[in-house]
């Protein structure tokens, strides 16, 4: 799987999916979604509260989750 096998949706749609893995929504930095995981101190995810999120994006928040792109597009399968 790779780029281009990506979901394009809504921040809040890619954010519901990074909570399904544990992340939480800890504050609103005007238009982002901030996450932070109890076992990943430290690192943040920052999503964009946009129409739709950049493939790129979306690619390197979820590396910095520790998560693999079929992972992601598993669970976002799931969900939707």
């Amino acid at each position: 799987m790779g780029l281009q096998d990506l979901p394009i949706d809504s921040g809040q749609a890619h954010r519901k999916v990074f909570e399904s893995f544990g992340w939480t929504s800890r504050r609103s930095e005007k238009n982002h979604f901030v996450l932070t995981h109890p076992s990943h101190p430290g690192v943040f995810i920052s999503i964009p509260d946009h129409r739709r999120i950049d493939r790129n994006l979306l690619r390197t928040e979820i590396r910095k989750a520790g998560l693999t792109v079929e992972q992601y597009c598993t669970q976002y399968e799931a969900i939707s």
